[in-house]
């Protein structure tokens, strides 16, 4: 996806200037954040300023101060969109959680997905503090044709879902693959926000025929795809080829699930294989995570039919169980394996270098890739409480790899730009402008950093002062308000 033009963005900064210098009545707003200093990654607006907020959008931005009855002080704070993550694998209560105290108040899960749409956010039928979504999950249709039963999402309940039997393994017929396409189509016409696809956890599965109906469709129906690419030994690009070329000869939209992770120390050759993409006309982007280890399933594909040690480079003992954080050995790993075969381990491989290219890429953008959290005893990994944190407090005020403005762009901005081609509702996200959603996160730059580690994943971290959904407190002074539920189920129109 191309970036703005400068005179679309000098059009977008005049508008809002104009926004600000008309004259404001001093009431009828629910609530007032004033004294902040106001960033809008999109027109690069950054001065102090007060905002006026009336029905859940952003109704003013104002030079002078504003009244109402409820009014935050941001004095000192930074007020910025919230923080989209479009690659989420916990949308439970206690992921929620996590997240809106990262400053996150959209949680998608695009790559994975679900089937049927209607059945993801099981866990929010009480209701939402943050807006959620998900893509149409290829592996979920896959499942209910090869294998005949539902399975609509990585796991349901508390229970983790076991990445192997026939669906994972089994190439499909020429029949079943029309059946998964006329399921997807379903999927989307439920409001699904494009289409998830786990290609290297089913590998030896999907035949070309398979993935060409997948890329068609999304060109067909508009709607971007999102893949986690076979993975090749130590970062090869034969992977990211092969769905380059289809999103090329096709024209679907494709999204590159956490690059980082399979690019390895070869992220500077992706990026440029994709670089060179986009100049010939395609529509690519991609995403980083901000923590260094992979997570999955000790049962996915990678582990039980390839030589993972080869391919990242590591042995037993860079493995973490993640219930525990116990450190693993090559007995211990056969033993939760055998045991276990659906609990998750971190494996931790990725070089600080090479999350360093990849934010410096002009239109990444930063996921969490978290794994489920279902319950403050049983760990996950820490990006489900850090990501976000961690990108402005360790890349943005220790590391200078980014500025404020751009690392806010990568949080928020640029996922709402892609979202559109799914769901117009983005165009009123990741903004902070008149007739924007007021999702937004205040902050202090000074101190904001992630304190969630592997071990203990559940820390919440410093500087995250205050959260709004839709005009709605969700964080107060860093501590979560119980009994609001202003989140939404975001599908596509």
């Amino acid at each position: 996806m191309m970036g703005l033009s400068k005179v679309t963005l000098t059009l977008l900064s005049i508008a809002l200037l104009i926004v600000i210098a008309l004259p404001l009545t001093a009431t009828g707003y629910d609530l007032v954040i004033a004294n902040g200093r106001v960033i809008d990654p999109e027109t690069n607006f950054d001065q102090i300023a007060h905002i006026g907020i009336k029905g859940g959008s952003i109704a003013v931005i104002s030079e002078k101060p504003l009244q109402a009855k409820n009014i935050i002080d941001a004095s000192g704070l930074v007020v910025a969109p919230g923080f989209i993550d479009v690659h989420s694998h916990s949308p439970t209560l206690l992921g929620q959680q996590a997240n809106l105290l990262d400053g996150i108040t959209t949680q998608l899960d695009l790559e994975a997905g679900a089937f049927p749409i209607s059945f993801y956010g099981e866990h929010f039928k009480a209701g939402a503090k943050i807006n959620y979504g998900s893509s149409v999950g290829h592996w979920a249709v896959r499942t209910k044709v090869i294998e005949g039963r539902d399975m609509p999402y990585l796991f349901v309940g508390d229970k983790v879902l076991q990445m192997g039997g026939p669906a994972w393994m089994q190439p499909a017929t020429e029949t079943q693959i029309r059946q998964m396409r006329e399921l997807i189509n379903q999927g989307l016409d439920e409001g699904g926000l494009g289409i998830g696809v786990l290609l290297d956890y089913m590998t030896a599965a999907v035949s070309d025929a398979e993935l060409g109906m997948l890329f068609e469709l999304a060109a067909e129906r508009q709607v971007p795809l999102y893949v986690h690419v076979r993975r090749g030994y130590t970062g090869d690009p034969a992977g990211l080829i092969e769905v380059i070329d289809l999103a090329q000869e096709t024209g679907a939209a494709l999204f590159i699930c956490h690059i980082t992770h399979n690019a390895m120390g070869r992220i500077g050759e992706w990026l440029e294989l994709i670089d060179q993409a986009n100049s010939a006309g395609a529509n690519i982007t991609t995403e980083t995570l901000s923590y260094a280890a992979g997570g999955t399933s000790i049962s996915a594909d990678i582990f039980r039919r390839r030589d993972w040690q080869a391919m990242f480079d590591i042995s037993y003992e860079d493995v973490q169980w993640v219930a525990t954080g116990e450190w693993l050995t090559k007995e211990t790993w056969e033993k939760y394996a055998a045991e276990q075969p659906m609990g998750m381990v971190n494996h931790h491989y990725v070089k600080e270098d090479w999350v360093e290219t990849a934010l410096r890429w002009p239109r990444m953008m930063v996921s969490t890739d978290a794994l489920p959290a279902i319950h403050p005893s049983i760990a996950t990994n820490p990006n489900v409480a850090g990501t976000f944190s961690r990108v402005l407090g360790h890349y943005v005020r220790e590391r200078n790899v980014l500025s404020l403005t751009e690392a806010l762009a990568k949080l928020s901005l640029y996922q709402a730009q892609w979202m559109e081609q799914a769901a117009p509702l983005f165009k009123k996200k990741g903004r902070i402008q008149s007739g924007a959603d007021a999702d937004i996160v205040i902050f202090d730059a000074d101190t904001v950093a992630a304190n969630a580690i592997y071990g203990d994943p559940y820390l919440k971290p410093n500087g995250i002062v205050h959260v709004l959904v839709a005009g709605t407190m969700v964080v107060a002074s860093r501590e979560l308000v119980s009994t609001i539920q202003p989140g939404k189920k975001l599908l596509a129109q």
